[in-house]
């Protein structure tokens, strides 16, 4: 699968419902497979169907340790299909990101200290979750591809994105 990289249309357009009966399909199951293979592959924490040209509301969070965030909890990785935001906290922090669709850069973003959110299961089950600090970080960051945003969007100063080589020079 091929990432899409900032500039590209599909990273600016709302995702669209996934239907019901898609759920039973081999061919949708497959496709989870295979973005999750290319999320593990490429390296990252989350990703959205739309970063990899696919119009529908679909994410992965798999929070890691890694290079790139070495304090990250470790988690399963899960699949939200459809998700919304049913509940967030008012109050907010500040940490740098990055996306593998805007390679080479971090941003330091504003994000809710925690989100609660309704979605699918791969299954088509109804859940609920609450996710919080770098948890929800991770999900607020694929959510937006959802709503057709990058980080991008959510700078709020220009001196608040930085090269990627700069920042693991200076925090980490």
């Amino acid at each position: 699968m091929k990432i899409a990289q900032v500039g590209e249309d599909i990273l600016k357009t709302p995702a669209l419902p996934v239907e019901k009966y898609v759920f039973a399909q081999i061919e949708f199951q497959d496709f989870l497979d295979e973005l999750l293979r290319c999320m593990l592959d490429a390296n990252g924490i989350g990703i959205a169907a739309p970063q990899v040209f696919d119009p529908r509301a679909i994410m992965i969070i798999a929070s890691k340790s890694n290079p790139r965030y070495p304090d990250a909890p470790d988690m399963k990785p899960e699949i939200l299909i459809n998700p919304s935001i049913t509940d967030h906290s008012a109050d907010t922090c500040w940490h740098w990101e990055g996306c593998l669709s805007v390679p080479g850069l971090r941003g330091n973003i504003e994000r809710n200290n925690w989100v609660e959110v309704d979605y699918l299961n791969r299954k088509g089950q109804s859940k609920h979750v609450r996710y919080e600090g770098f948890l929800a970080r991770i999900f607020l960051h694929e959510f937006d591809h959802l709503i057709g945003k990058t980080w991008l969007d959510r700078v709020a100063d220009p001196s608040h994105i930085m090269a990627n080589d700069v920042w693991m020079e200076k925090f980490v």
